[in-house]
């Protein structure tokens, strides 16, 4: 563990004792302690709903179902900008992307809003225990007043392969001899914590997309973080926290240890059901996947050949797998401790993802299969193995962990608490969900109701240059854009103010 100053500890014991700093094995917990609820928050990257729990077929995530079994699984959560840092923004800080000003990978929130107060940040004022590991905020912009020590990361890389991380150093070597920057420059920094306020990324040097690895689940990154969260839960079980534990795959590169691609042959591997664009959707709902296409093995240009769609869904199902086996480590000694029954645990992947729907890659849209995400809650005081079709949204995981733990929610939060949807899955607390994604000067706006999606796309006091709108009763997959249709002339004026009252009026009454 990292030394820690005199003002840290001090700070530390004036809100939880002196032990929330140091570990304590011998001394028993204060009973009030003993009383309260502990956090568990797993976060996945890239973790599209494709789950067994989910009703997916032929997925092997076991200990993601295991969970469901012991919570409630939410069939429609929203994330509020499908791409990793708006969207953790949004989730840790509980205030939507137009509050937090975070559209992109290279902006801090403590930058444009930096007086807020995030959920772990607030678990820690409130006397808990509050310690991060591994992608929580996204790379490179961690928050270190958001924890009772420093955050944790594995020193490891992405690939495997000593004759790909050989191949990768070499063009970093060229590309530096060329006077290019492979690495993110710090545009502008916390004088007084040194966190990065502002950044600009520098060239990404990839591998290939996916790599079957030879190697033990601890060799990479995942492993290595159950393993240390496993640690963790040992070292602070005396004392109430609030334990994050980030997991990368299934994000890009698709690594994992080949036991895993051998539970999903490639020759039962499916395609997309929908390949095609939905029919007159406007072009600026679309992507290259840019993200995608940095790959050593991927086209730059042009659709994928059916070989490599399926490779690629094959290798996202593994890394899928991967992780679920990690998170399952950490449940398994949540419950040997004796702690399962006075935590709360919560799991959320930051955004959906697209794997050929549409033609698309990656996330970056405003389409239903980019904003969807899972999100299970387990809590002692909540209903077991219940799929709820209510409303969520990615806001509403910042009150809703307080109020099941018992914490006040500080009143600038910009979602409303799931808690009675948790406590009962026959509940629901809103009418509509709602996400956005930037093209330049323009910004998608979607909204979610219980039948439609509904997308503006338009810049700043424009009209709109571009609507969709997809029936969800008839057609979930959204493949035929109606919006254009005069028919639904006054359904697309009704949503529409929908979407322009937004949030605050889509309360359940």
């Amino acid at each position: 563990m990292p030394p820690v100053t005199r003002r840290e500890f001090m700070a530390a014991a004036a809100a939880a004792g002196a032990c929330a700093l140091i570990t304590c094995p011998s001394a028993p917990a204060p009973a009030a302690e003993k009383e309260r609820l502990n956090v568990l928050m797993i976060a996945v990257d890239d973790l599209r709903p494709e789950l067994g729990c989910y009703g997916v077929p032929g997925i092997k995530t076991p200990n993601i179902d295991r969970l469901a079994r012991n919570g409630v699984v939410f069939n429609r959560a929203y994330c509020q900008q499908a791409v990793c840092s708006p969207s953790r923004t949004s989730l840790l800080t509980g205030l939507r992307p137009d509050t937090t000003q975070v559209f992109d990978l290279e902006t801090h929130f403590r930058l444009t809003i930096p007086g807020t107060v995030t959920l772990p940040e607030h678990f820690k004022n409130n006397g808990y225990h509050a310690q991060g590991l591994s992608k929580i905020y996204h790379g490179g912009l961690d928050d270190p007043q958001s924890w009772s020590v420093p955050h944790w990361a594995p020193a490891l890389r992405q690939y495997a392969n000593p004759e790909t991380l050989a191949d990768m150093e070499k063009r970093r070597q060229q590309l530096r001899a060329q006077g290019r920057r492979v690495n993110a420059q710090v545009l502008q920094s916390d004088p007084k914590t040194g966190t990065a306020l502002k950044v600009r990324t520098g060239i990404n040097v990839k591998g290939p997309a996916w790599e079957a690895a030879n190697v033990p689940d601890n060799a990479l990154i995942d492993g290595a973080t159950a393993q240390r969260a496993v640690e963790t839960l040992r070292q602070i079980k005396d004392k109430p926290f609030f334990l994050a534990v980030g997991f990368l795959k299934p994000h890009l590169p698709f690594v994992a240890p080949k036991k895993y691609f051998d539970m999903y042959p490639l020759e039962t591997t499916r395609l997309a059901p929908n390949p095609q664009p939905p029919k007159d959707a406007p072009e600026i709902a679309f992507t290259n996947w840019a993200e995608l296409r940095g790959y050593t093995d991927i086209p730059k240009q042009g659709p994928l050949s059916d070989a490599k769609a399926r490779e690629l869904r094959r290798a996202y199902y593994a890394a899928a797998s991967y992780t679920d086996a990690q998170i399952g480590k950490v449940i398994d000694e949540l419950e040997r401790l004796g702690l399962r029954d006075r935590t709360v645990i919560v799991l959320w992947g930051d955004h959906g993802w697209q794997l050929g729907e549409h033609g698309l890659w990656c996330k970056h849209t405003n389409f239903d299969i980019a904003a969807r995400a899972p999100l299970i809650v387990s809590s002692p005081q909540g209903a077991k193995g219940a799929r709820t079709d209510a409303l969520a949204e990615f806001v509403d995981v910042y009150p809703t962990i307080c109020e099941l733990a018992g914490l006040p929610v500080p009143a600038n939060l910009e979602g409303r608490s799931l808690a009675p949807v948790v406590r009962d899955a026959k509940r629901s607390v809103n009418t509509a969900a709602f996400s956005q994604y930037p093209r330049g000067k323009v910004m998608g706006r979607s909204i979610r109701t219980d039948n439609y999606r509904y997308t503006e796309w338009a810049e700043p006091g424009k009209a709109p240059e571009a609507v969709e709108l997809y029936d969800h009763r008839t057609d979930p997959d959204e493949n035929v854009n109606i919006a254009a249709k005069p028919e639904h002339k006054g359904l697309v004026a009704r949503i529409s103010k929908m979407l322009r009252d937004g949030w605050k009026a889509a309360a359940v009454k």
